[in-house]
């Protein structure tokens, strides 16, 4: 994409009650415990904090290396081992228990937050087997207590007498061979809930000529459990990709997105400190979320060319999707309103929007977005549904949230995804197009809100969302049949987005 080449082709859970009542922090709190260069240390606090607290890694972690003052090699491996414990919380526990001969549960908080560590750094880090013993005893003598120490330096000693593989093979094999959705769940470190839904969303998205639903499962686990890629947006209109390219830092790894045509994923780069990103004409946005705006934006309605329409962003906070299809309708002559209800996230809209031409962005709402059918009948051309959900689609990226959600959380917004599909559809004219989009592969907030919708109604049709995706991107995993489109972690290296088009009749 540019001259020097630079651009290659290639492509939340309850309080643990088993810690002491006070320790709202979830750190032992004895004499002489200080902020220390340690990473094991730091990823220990940050890791007991998680578990006290029901916060997420990327909002504790950056403090506690602040406070800590390591070099960049003791940071990396510090957020190593605290992404990485969370990833693999339930495999690692899995090997606790073989190894200790006792439940998780029956082992105090405190020790095994020490153990989690210690068997990540040997099983998946490499780190010397008298060195990851030591260190782990060493670490639960400063952070569990002495009579801790005995205790984690036996489990530690018999974790080390196998590896990764030998350790997956043996706890799995104490799951009956029948029992196919347990064995991925603790193989790839996975709640067994979750499992079962991933395996009913693929079985209803309709993809042809792939493997079976246990081993597409098994890669979207092992997907899972990989570090996301930072992808930004350059914003159409305000910067191209090659620019917003030429303007990071020349020791970025950089390469175009897969599938949309704006994005561009990056390596070594913190987007907070790209100047484009401060200045909102880019943002860091996943390519299944630019993809979902991409749909609402390309996907044919019965009037003109986007001249003079209308467009809503029912659901924009924070405004990464408002801000792109913004910077669409602007390079049509169209305007866009956006709806928030949460004053703070409507904040975040405005702030995210605040680069595209004045004369766009109509205006910022703060409305329950079921009442906005009322409110505002048959007023809009293109309307985006960005449900409240789960979250279920987005999970590598908070590691920790997979072992906070229930399979209540599922249904919990139901009322609330049909009611603002439903307001959607009475806010839309006819002829106008409305794109309901969720981070969920689960059928429940998906494919089912859409049908109960539909069949409750005779005035709106389905589109073929998988033949407006074919032509945004022509080399794009798709179904084999027509409708909704479901993205997933192992074919498409994105959140598992969930596309919905359907089109007002009368």
């Amino acid at each position: 994409m540019t001259d020097d080449g630079r651009i290659s082709s290639s492509p939340r859970g309850g309080h643990d009650s088993r810690r002491p009542g006070g320790n709202r922090g979830g750190v032992s709190r004895r004499p002489g415990n200080k902020p220390s260069g340690d990473p094991r240390l730091v990823a220990y606090d940050v890791t007991a904090r998680i578990g006290s607290t029901d916060s997420f890694s990327n909002l504790l972690l950056p403090g506690a290396l602040a406070a800590a003052g390591m070099d960049p090699r003791g940071n990396a491996f510090a957020t190593q081992l605290v992404y990485g414990t969370q990833r693999w919380r339930g495999l690692i526990d899995a090997v606790i228990e073989a190894a200790a001969k006792r439940a998780s549960s029956a082992i105090d908080a405190h020790s095994l937050d020490v153990l989690r560590i210690g068997v990540y750094q040997a099983l998946f880090m490499n780190v010397a087997d008298h060195a990851v013993v030591s260190q782990t005893v060493d670490l639960a003598r400063r952070r569990a207590g002495s009579r801790s120490a005995g205790f984690v330096n036996a489990v530690m000693r018999r974790i080390v007498t196998r590896d990764l593989k030998e350790w997956q093979s043996v706890v799995v094999s104490r799951i009956a061979k029948d029992d196919h959705p347990q064995r991925l769940a603790v193989r790839y470190s996975h709640p067994r809930w979750i499992v079962e839904e991933l395996s009913r969303a693929w079985d209803a998205a309709g993809y042809p000529g792939e493997e079976d639903s246990e081993t597409s499962v098994a890669a979207m686990l092992a997907r899972d459990n990989d570090e996301p890629d930072v992808t930004l947006v350059a914003r159409p209109g305000l910067i191209d990709r090659d620019e917003l390219a030429d303007r990071l830092p020349r020791t970025a790894r950089l390469a175009p997105g897969r599938w949309s045509p704006y994005a561009l994923r990056v390596h070594g780069v913190n987007p907070e400190r790209v100047d484009a990103v401060r200045r909102g004409v880019a943002g860091v946005e996943d390519e299944g979320s630019q993809l979902a705006a991409l749909a609402l934006a390309n996907a044919e309605t019965s009037g003109g060319d986007g001249a003079g329409e209308a467009w809503l962003d029912l659901c924009a906070g924070p405004g990464g999707k408002t801000a792109l299809l913004g910077a669409i309708a602007a390079g049509r002559g169209a305007t866009l309103t956006a709806n928030e209800p949460s004053h703070h996230r409507a904040q975040l809209v405005r702030d995210n929007t605040r680069a595209l031409p004045p004369a766009v962005m109509t205006g910022v709402l703060e409305h329950d977005g079921r009442d906005i059918g009322t409110m505002h009948p048959d007023c809009f051309d293109r309307i985006l549904v960005d449900a409240p959900c789960s979250g279920l689609g987005s999970l590598r990226r908070r590691p920790e949230a997979r072992w906070r959600k229930r399979p209540e959380d599922l249904t919990a917004l139901a009322d609330v995804q049909r009611g603002l599909l439903e307001s959607a559809l009475r806010a839309v004219r006819v002829g106008g197009m409305v794109a309901y989009v969720t981070c969920s592969p689960a059928l429940a907030e998906t494919r089912d809100i859409v049908d109960a919708v539909l069949d409750g109604t005779d005035a709106v049709e389905r589109l073929d969302a998988t033949a407006v995706l074919r032509r945004i991107s022509p080399d794009m995993p798709l179904p084999g049949r027509e409708g909704d489109v479901q993205l997933f972690e192992h074919l498409h290296d994105t959140d598992q987005m969930f596309i919905s088009l359907m089109r007002r009749t009368r």
